[in-house]
């Protein structure tokens, strides 16, 4: 452990900056400052511990509040004076309540025609919609149906998947634009919540389609040996 610390460049005060990352959703959480004794304990309990430049003491993040932090990957950047800690959230990061601390927008360029600031990009979207479900798989409550599908395992996820898909194709052949809309979304819920069943993120999907972009689908299917 210490020389592996020993390559982190800590200021003249001793401390280094950390960013904090969702590993599943690489949403930025936070950042907090760790002086050497914070990233030992850190990097031997697996728990996330910074110091308090206001307490001048050390602590562990969710010590009271019960939102800790579990470490998945610590990296440090070219100049080896910041750190990205990648780590399970459990509940929420902010002291305020939200997921994460960067909740507020200050400045988005418009650079496309069709987009304004009321609009989030679609991976935006997905990403916060997936945190949710995730928090109500790590953290079960009672009134959260989220929770009571991951307790029903994962066939009532899959007949819930069934179910909305048949709506939506009733909702299609109705022709009826708004019960498309709903249930569509319906139908992208319930997905989210099977891809967190198999630890899978929205990444994993947006990677895949990167990966088709510009091929040919007739092409695919056809080196596939699908026809149809």
């Amino acid at each position: 452990m210490e020389e592996l610390i020993q390559q982190v460049k800590f200021d003249k005060r001793g401390l280094v900056p950390a960013i904090i990352q969702d590993h599943r959703t690489l949403t930025v959480l936070m950042m907090a400052y760790m002086n050497e004794e914070a990233l030992k304990s850190t990097i031997r309990t697996g728990m996330t511990h910074f110091w308090s430049r206001s307490r001048e003491k050390l602590w562990q993040k969710g010590e009271t509040s019960g939102h800790i932090q579990k470490v998945k990957r610590i990296l440090y950047d070219c100049d080896a004076d910041t750190l990205l800690v990648l780590v399970e959230q459990i509940g929420a990061a902010c002291h305020t309540g939200n997921r994460s601390c960067f909740y507020r927008g200050l400045y988005e360029r418009d650079d496309a025609q069709d987009f304004n600031m009321e609009k989030s990009p679609l991976s935006g979207i997905l990403n916060k919609v997936y945190e949710v479900i995730m928090d109500r798989k790590d953290k079960p409550e009672e009134s959260s149906y989220v929770s009571s599908l991951y307790s029903s395992g994962v066939d009532k996820i899959l007949s819930k998947i069934t179910e909305e898909a048949g709506e939506l194709i009733i909702s299609s052949k109705n022709n009826n634009r708004d019960e498309i809309i709903y249930e569509a979304a319906d139908l992208w819920f319930h997905s989210l919540v099977l891809l967190g069943y198999h630890g899978l993120t929205p990444q994993d999907i947006c990677k895949e389609l990167e990966k088709r972009f510009g091929v040919s689908g007739l092409e695919k299917k056809k080196r596939e040996g699908k026809t149809k």
